[in-house]
Formats: C-alpha cells, structure tokens, sequence
C-alpha cells in the first residue's frame, strides 16, 4: 500500500475524528492520530489539516501538539487566527498552552 492510499483511507476518519472534539476542548495531533488507528501519524494528521480547503468548516484549531501549545510560530497569522478560534470557543491560554485537565477531549463522543 503507498503512503498515497494510507493518505486517502484515514482522511475521513481523521476528519470525522476532528469534527467530533466539542467546542471548549481540544486534542492532540498525536491523540487524534491515535482514535484515527494511526500510531505515531500525528505528522500525518497535521499535514492532513493543513491541506483543509479554504474556508472549511471542519474544527481544525481544536487540535494542539502533546505539550498543548499551538504548533504555529509564535505570533505569526496563523497562530493568532487559531488562538482566537480556542478563545471564542471558551479555550483559555495561559503562558501560550492550554490546560489538558480543564481542555482536554478524551476521544469519547459526547464528552
């Protein structure tokens, strides 16, 4: 199997996995990777997410990297487009990272 059809066969599952983290949580690349039965595609996953097309509905900005920090560089539009999507979804940051005990999704739906 090429890495292409790996591509397109967890596409899906990781965008229906996304579009199940309820507003005020978030997960991680790796997490999400890990519902999606990707270990270790957490790679995968972003480059997934990256490649959104424009002006997707899909809640890309609930996904954070392990540390639960936004993986944009610091400052950049990015990084402040996606820091304001986690705070008007009533996700705070404090020191730039977010509290995986208050934030963090389980993976489970509904919660």
């Amino acid at each position: 199997m090429t890495t292409a059809t790996v591509t397109d066969a967890y596409r899906e599952q990781i965008w229906k996995i996304v579009h199940s983290i309820p507003q005020g949580k978030v997960s991680s690349y790796g997490a999400v990777a890990q519902y999606a039965g990707l270990p270790r595609g957490a790679r995968l996953v972003g480059r997934i997410l990256s490649q959104l097309p424009s002006g997707s509905a899909l809640p890309w900005h609930r996904v954070v990297n392990a540390s639960g920090r936004i993986t944009f560089p610091l400052g950049s539009d990015k990084y402040r487009e996606q820091r304001e999507r986690l705070m008007s979804d009533g996700v705070i940051l404090r020191n730039d990272k977010i509290d995986w005990k208050l934030f963090g999704w389980d993976g489970s739906h509904g919660s």
